[in-house]
Parts: C-alpha cells; structure tokens; sequence
C-alpha cells in the first residue's frame, strides 16, 4: 500500500471515534438491519435511522450468518453452534419475533446462507455433511440436498438468477459448482488452501473466493476455468462483498483488522479503511450502493461505512460478538 492509501485509512479510522461522540444520523439512510450474536445466541433488530435496538431475538446456539428476503419480511439465521448444530432461526421481521424453527434432520453445521430469487427458498450449507440444503422457510421443511463432493462447505455464493451455486471447500481446497434446477453437482476447482470467503457476482461469470492459508483472494474464471489472483497479503479474509453495480470489491480482513477496497475490473487496490481492536467480520451493502455495514466482532458494534469516501461515517449497537449481517430498506413501524 502506498502512504497516501495508509494515511487515508488512518484518517478513515478516525472516523470511528468522531461518528461514536457525535452519534449523528446519516441523510437519508434508514431500513432494518439484523446482526446475528454468536455467544449471546441472539439476533439483534436494528432501526437504522435513529441506531435503536428493536428487539434482541434468542436463536438457536451459535448464530453465525443471517440473510433477509428482499420485501424485508423475514429474515433467516443459521445456528451453527451447540449440541445438535442443524436448525435456521426464521424471523418475522415486521413483528420482531421469532417465527419458526426450521429442523435440518441429518444435515449438520448450517453455515453459509442465500435466499433465491422468490424469498421463499434459502440455500443454506451443512458443512458437516459436505451438502447444500434447500429449504422453505414457510413450510418450515428442507426440499432438497445437494452434495458438494468437498469437504468443510463453509459459505455459499448464488448467481442472481438462482441456478446457481458455488462453496468453498475448506477442507479439500477447492470450490464446488452445484445447478440448483437440476439440483445436482456439477463440477469443481482447486483452490490455494482453506477457500473461507466466497461469493460470485451476480451475472455469474467470476467467482471470487479467499484462501486463508495463502492470504490469496482468487478469481475464478466460471467459462474458461481459470484461477487467477486477485489480492495477497490478506491474513484472514473473512468475507466477499461486491457492489450492486459490480465496480466494487470489499473484503474484510479479520486478521489484519482492516477492510480492503478493491477495483474489480482491474483489481487495483483502491485503499483500507484500519480497524485496530475491532475484529471486522460480516458486510451487507445497500441496494443502492452507497454504505455498506461490517460488523465489529470485538466491539459489539456495526459500523456504516460510506463506499465511495472509503470512510467510517457512523457506527451502531448490537449484541455481543456480532458475525452476520443482513440490511433492508424496509422501515418498521414502531
């Protein structure tokens, strides 16, 4: 990183102390934000606008991800701790309750979480039994499993169609490719070791997956094959978010304590925004592109950063330990 990028993340940093004392709104940001609590095993409800805790849910054990249909309405957990480790947390959002509890049977470790197009389907990875399991979260059944042929399927990354699905194979290094209309197994990739982070962008054509082992953020070419690098020097990068407009690459770097913005294109580094002490974890963006949130493991905090300034411009309270994030522009009435 150069020193002007350094200096500005330093500044960005700053950025923190001066939106906690200030505590100012952001214009014209406002909807739902729900952060999953991994020791509290809680789900917290979060009024964007003012910064309010609606409702602190109770989840299954371990909540790690959660996502959010796209009218708001329900929003889904993944209880990835515990004894049993197999159910999802439905919420109903509107009524800050819980509204039911969907029963895995045997697909064990529910991780990684995607709604399909519908809002009535989440593919959802049971890392335990190498499958990505589909389930209805209104009949409160799962409807299919589909093996990954990978072992430790952590997350799951689904084109904006829904027909297809890609994981990241801790265990076996490499990343699966599953049709989720024919529902089937459909090839797979070597990857530099222990693919965490993974996501594809919505017209399907790149997979980008982050190696733990390497501190690599590969590329997956989906029609040649190819696997390039994308980014190094990554210690642990936890997450991969793109923008809706698809210019943009943000990875959070738990190790590192830091978040990276990248140019997807041309995958020049953009700038950092550090992080010291805080553990940045989860990240949604807005539909609009504009902020993004990324949850602070170590602080119990969310903060909002704006995308294109590369700066902290607010931060908000949740649980303890947060992971998961899942944002709406739905408002509820309160």
């Amino acid at each position: 990183m150069t020193r002007t990028k350094r200096v500005v993340s330093v500044l960005a940093a700053s950025a923190l102390v001066a939106a906690t004392a200030a505590g100012a709104q952001v214009a014209g940001l406002s909807g739902t934000l729900i952060v999953t609590n991994k020791s509290a095993s809680t789900a917290t409800i979060i009024d964007v606008a003012s910064g309010r805790t609606l409702a602190q849910l109770p989840t299954g054990a371990g909540p790690h991800e959660v996502v959010i249909s796209r009218d708001g309405r329900h929003a889904v957990v993944t209880d990835y701790g515990g004894a049993t480790r197999r159910t999802l947390t439905v919420i109903d959002v509107p009524a800050l309750k819980i509204a039911r509890t969907i029963d895995l049977g045997p697909y064990t470790a529910p991780h990684g979480i995607a709604f399909l197009p519908g809002d009535t389907i989440v593919a959802v990875t049971s890392e335990a039994t190498r499958n990505v399991v589909l389930a209805d979260i209104v009949r409160g059944d799962f409807v299919a499993a589909i093996g990954t042929q990978g072992n430790g399927s952590h997350m799951v990354g689904v084109t904006g169609d829904g027909s297809k699905a890609y994981t990241g194979n801790m265990g076996s290094s490499t990343v699966s490719e599953l049709d989720l209309r024919t529902r089937a197994f459909t090839r797979t990739w070597e990857v530099p070791p222990q693919p965490e982070a993974i996501n594809v962008t919505a017209d399907g054509k790149e997979v980008w997956v982050g190696s733990n082992s390497t501190g690599k953020v590969s590329v997956i070419d989906v029609a040649t094959g190819a696997v390039t690098t994308a980014a190094e020097g990554v210690a642990w990068p936890y997450r991969v978010a793109f923008t809706p407009d698809m210019v943009t690459v943000i990875i959070p770097d738990m190790r590192n304590e830091e978040v990276r913005f990248l140019e997807r294109a041309s995958r020049r580094e953009l700038g950092r925004i550090a992080l010291p002490g805080a553990g940045p974890q989860g990240i949604v963006i807005t539909p609009d592109g504009r902020y993004a949130f990324l949850s602070l493991s170590r602080q119990a905090k969310v903060v909002v950063i704006d995308i294109r300034a590369r700066a902290i411009v607010r931060e908000v309270l949740a649980g303890e330990t947060p992971d998961g994030v899942a944002y709406s522009t739905r408002v509820i009435a309160r």
